[in-house]
Order: C-alpha cells, then sequence, then structure tokens
C-alpha cells in the first residue's frame, strides 16, 4: 500500500479504504524508460497519471519542430487530469518520462462519478484532484509570468528569483539541465550558456550544472 503514502491525491484515504479503492478504481500501473513517450500530442485518455517514482515533462512541440517544456510532474505529481476528465478531448502536449519513471494510471471518470457502493474515498480523491489540478495551474501561471520577460537575463532571473524563494535560500538545485532549462523558459540554448556566462561575469550568480548560488551585495 506504498503508493497511497507516495502521491497527495490518496492524501486522507485510509488503509481500510485502500483496498476497497482498488478494487472499484481498477488502476494500472506502468513503467516507463527515460525520453519514453507516455501520451501522445492527439490522443484522447481517460485516465490521468500519477508519478510514483522519477518525474516526467510535459512537452509541447509545434509543427515548426519547436520544442517547449511546459510542467514537470514528479514523484507524488499528476498529469492528464484535466483531459482525461473531458470525454473526447484531445492532447495539446505530449507527456515524456524525464527519467525512468513509474506511473499509476487512475480512470478519472470513476473518481467523479460516485460508484454505487458509496465509497466514502470518493469525496476524498475529488478534494485531492481539486486541489492539485489548482497546483498545476499555478505552476503553469508561474511559468507565463517567468517568460513574460522579452529578454534572456530577464527570464533567468525571474526563474532563478523564484527558485530561491522556493527554497527559501539563495543557493539550490533546480530539476532541469541546461538544454531542459532553455526549452521551458523558451529560449535558445546556447545564447543562454552565454548569458549565464555574462551573469556570473557580473557577480550575479555562480552555475554548477544545475546547482545555482545567487550572489549577495556583499559578494560582488
Amino acid at each position: 500500500m506504498g503508493i497511497f503514502e507516495e502521491a497527495a491525491i490518496f492524501r486522507g484515504v485510509t488503509k481500510e479504504d485502500a483496498r476497497q479503492m482498488l478494487n472499484c478504481l481498477n488502476p494500472v500501473e506502468k513503467t516507463y524508460k527515460k525520453d519514453e513517450i507516455i501520451y501522445h500530442a492527439g490522443d484522447e485518455v481517460t485516465s490521468m497519471g500519477v508519478v510514483l517514482a522519477g518525474s516526467v515533462f510535459i512537452e509541447n512541440d509545434d509543427i515548426w519542430g519547436n520544442h517547449s517544456i511546459l510542467d514537470r510532474a514528479g514523484r507524488g505529481e499528476i498529469f492528464a487530469e484535466t483531459y482525461a476528465a473531458i470525454p473526447g478531448q484531445k492532447l495539446m502536449v505530449n507527456v515524456v518520462a524525464a527519467e525512468e519513471a513509474r506511473i499509476l494510471f487512475l480512470d478519472v471518470g470513476r473518481i467523479l462519478k460516485v460508484c454505487s457502493n458509496s465509497c466514502v474515498f470518493h469525496h476524498t480523491l475529488i478534494e485531492n484532484l481539486l486541489k492539485l489540478s489548482a497546483e498545476k495551474n499555478l505552476r503553469l501561471s508561474k511559468r507565463i509570468f517567468h517568460i513574460s520577460s522579452k529578454s534572456i537575463r530577464g527570464r533567468l532571473l525571474s526563474y532563478l528569483s523564484y527558485q530561491a524563494m522556493e527554497n527559501g535560500k539563495k543557493e539550490f538545485d533546480i530539476p532541469f539541465n541546461r538544454q531542459q532549462l532553455a526549452d521551458y523558459l523558451n529560449v535558445d540554448r546556447s545564447a543562454m550558456s552565454n548569458e549565464l556566462g555574462k551573469m556570473q561575469k557580473d557577480r550575479l550568480i555562480e552555475v554548477d550544472r544545475k546547482h545555482f548560488r545567487i550572489l549577495d551585495e556583499t559578494e560582488i
């Protein structure tokens, strides 16, 4: 029953309810290798994914070949829940394993429609689903805020400032490598790398791969 401790969607579900829930929702668990596509753009889905281990990227590739990372779902987080809740709605994005990932698929229709047994856990799942969807909307809003700047430096400063606030300190690791960060901020990787070099030269930051340190004025 470890999945009920790992995923926020199951928060508040008791061990007594767990066995009944498995019988009612009939979840399916799958494992994906790094870069393996979980859902393709254009797919119609009825199940949302719960990340039990690893992480996934929500990506967009337009008709001209431009690639961007819209979001990342890590352990305990969910994806595709909005599409799964609307029958016939085609996915506008790809969902790709960012690393080896273990995914639990749940039929959203079964969650939203209380069964004849009137299982108490349904109400808990619906409440958790609403909260998690709201959190995801906030993350997407943050990305829009980060990429609103016209300059690469402005986008980097916005993203790194938020990461410092989120971590509660000025030294932290980010979940993206250099290419992934460029895709997330919707900028060219080479241009972004050059800008990071300039920001280090200007003594704004120190960078070591995924590790960042924002410098204080006293350190400049």
